[in-house]
């Protein structure tokens, strides 16, 4: 009914992109942010791009994000410090200055989620089957509040347990590992549900027992690539 392997005893999903509609978001605010960046360094530097995004930056931690796209165009910052304000030269400045983008889209606009996930993620639960929220946002309780499926989520891995944690971000599986400890689960037992080609390899890594790799915006060759097992274009395809 759920379209995995019959040893898998839980799932992980991703949010962003996963679940509901706020990688959009996300991909909009940081090209905003570097695009500015960018342009005040030198104004005629080439724009962020999707490519950008999806090779950077997609399902990073924030200032992981910053660190590697900066890198890709030779710009080095310091660090800074969590408290740096949006207007800092620091990684964490230009992290500040897309995280306020977000949420201020999030407050004005609300959460969309993807129908056809949440129906997988009710099918889910009517299994039986625990499920963790793994994500690099640090807004994860706010969107999955938002999205109003909070009564579905047994457990949440977010950028705030991350940073608390120390865990490595994707394309390591520290975050992946701690979802299935969470949930009472060895790695071999748990389904991972990714849209990002960082996550994918995520879950690759952490010798999960199935990883599905989500395509919404054409890179399904890409996710495959990075070690996915599946790949579909909405979870409602598995049921």
């Amino acid at each position: 009914m759920l379209g995995l392997p019959e040893t898998i005893r839980g799932c992980l999903f991703d949010l962003d992109g996963v679940l509901t509609q706020t990688a959009t978001v996300h991909q909009a605010a940081w090209k905003r942010t570097f695009d500015e960046f960018l342009r005040d360094r030198d104004p005629g530097a080439r724009e962020f791009s999707d490519e950008d995004y999806q090779r950077y930056v997609d399902g990073k931690p924030r200032a992981d994000g910053v660190r590697d796209f900066l890198a890709s165009r030779d710009v080095e910052l310091p660090e800074g410090s969590a408290d740096d304000g949006p207007d800092a030269q620091t990684v964490q400045g230009v992290a500040t200055r897309k995280n306020d983008l977000v949420q201020a889209e999030i407050d004005e606009h609300g959460v969309t989620v993807y129908a056809g996930s949440v129906r997988y993620l009710r099918a889910v639960k009517d299994a039986g089957l625990p499920v963790a929220v793994v994500t690099a946002s640090a807004n994860g309780e706010k969107v999955i509040a938002a999205g109003g499926f909070a009564d579905l989520v047994d457990a949440r891995i977010d950028g705030v347990v991350t940073a608390r944690e120390g865990y490595r971000g994707k394309p390591a599986p520290d975050t992946f590992l701690a979802g299935a400890r969470a949930l009472g689960l060895e790695p071999g037992e748990a389904a991972v549900f990714e849209d990002a080609q960082s996550g994918i390899a995520a879950g690759k890594a952490g010798h999960f027992g199935h990883v599905v790799g989500v395509d919404r915006v054409g890179q399904a060759e890409q996710l495959r690539e990075h070690g996915a097992d599946v790949v579909v274009t909405d979870l409602a395809e598995l049921l």
